[in-house]
């Protein structure tokens, strides 16, 4: 039995798709739940009318996407009861995506009572980053009674396509060096070495590192102190500004790039400097991972912006050439999987991600099968 269901959860959405082996049966999205015209009433009703249009006869496993597994889960992990308290109690770190994971976990585990369900988390490939890597310079104490670390995100796709790289390469995941870059409307770095990250961009929450659609990434915490005794601001609307309303958005109005990239285009000021900045903090940690990793045999671009971006792709690695990375403009323009020239020391890859292929293969691995 390989059939494995896939869900990921939102607060008002549900993503599913049903995999036979590495072959898609079935997928679909059930948006705006509970909301006025919506597609369904609750996250039981999406799930009751996702299992009665979709084929489930010899279901193996269900998949669960999580997107904060805190210290404690450091791979997928089968669901039972304690799993879900423990679950529970991690709210508190992604107050805004674990509760719709639960909902979704809590429906399937009783529409579906005889199939075994998995967590796989977002945050588990992070967990062999070193010591050095997810420690703060903060007061310890505060840091463990609260649990403030780096815990990094996007795992599935930095896991996948790090491997789908060393393939592509033609070499051992074991012996290979890869910076991934996966770049979407959240985005994230991460250095992986030997199939294992060692370093990754986004920290406690998916707020941190590289600049996003509406998320500001990286920015010194006294600007959070500065709007709140200067500009008067409480702490729920400074939270709102940095998640939902700065990255592209804040800097010129569009949280979507293409817009920003036909202004920039049109030879518009702000869109230019919005791309700027957006280029310049990926190659920033894309020099960062270097050191880290000390050999980079590969950097590989994935995800929305990170597959379709040319202009991305490219000034986020220009003037690196004494670095061994270069881009060729030809087959950067084209998209080719390899877009570095021949004889580069560094490859350069656009390589798809595949999420939900990652969580229903961790899944089946979880339960032996």
């Amino acid at each position: 039995m390989t059939r494995a269901l896939v869900l990921n959860c939102g607060s008002s959405s549900v993503k599913y798709r049903l995999f036979d082996g590495a072959g898609t049966v079935a997928k679909g999205l059930i948006e705006r739940i509970g909301e006025s015209g919506g597609d369904a009433a609750d996250h039981r009703a999406a799930l009751q009318r996702i299992m009665s249009d979709t084929d489930l006869d010899g279901l193996a496993a269900v998949g669960h996407r999580v997107v904060h597994g805190g210290p404690e889960f450091t791979s997928a992990t089968v669901i039972d009861d304690a799993v879900t308290s423990r679950i529970e109690a991690l709210i508190p770190l992604a107050p805004l995506h674990n509760p719709a994971a639960l909902s979704g976990i809590e429906v399937a585990r009783k529409l579906l009572p005889d199939v075994p369900q998995v967590a796989v988390f977002d945050t588990a490939f992070h967990a062999t980053i070193p010591p050095a890597g997810v420690t703060w310079a903060i007061d310890a104490s505060l840091a463990s009674r609260w649990q403030i670390r780096r815990y990094g995100f996007h795992g599935t796709s930095h896991a996948y396509v790090s491997r789908r790289t060393a393939s592509l390469l033609g070499r051992p995941v074991a012996d290979t060096n890869v910076i991934t870059l996966h770049l979407g409307n959240g985005a994230s770095a991460c250095a992986v070495q030997g199939g294992q990250s060692v370093a990754t961009s986004m920290g406690m929450s998916p707020q941190g590192g590289l600049v996003m659609g509406t998320r500001s990434g990286e920015i010194d915490p006294t600007v959070v102190f500065h709007l709140h005794r200067v500009a008067g601001m409480p702490i729920e609307e400074i939270e709102r500004s940095l998640t939902r309303q700065a990255g592209l958005l804040g800097l010129t109005g569009e949280n979507d790039l293409r817009a920003v990239l036909r202004r920039r285009a049109e030879g518009e000021p702000v869109a230019k400097l919005a791309f700027d900045v957006y280029t310049r903090r990926i190659r920033e940690y894309v020099g960062a991972y270097l050191a880290v990793l000390g050999r980079v045999d590969a950097i590989a671009f994935t995800a929305g912006v990170g597959e379709n971006s040319p202009d991305v792709r490219g000034e986020s690695l220009s003037g690196l050439e004494a670095l061994g990375i270069a881009v060729d403009p030809a087959r950067n323009a084209a998209g080719d999987t390899f877009i570095s020239p021949d004889g580069s020391p560094v490859a350069v890859c656009v390589v798809p991600t595949d999420e939900e292929l990652e969580i229903a293969n961790q899944s089946r691995a979880a339960l032996g099968l």
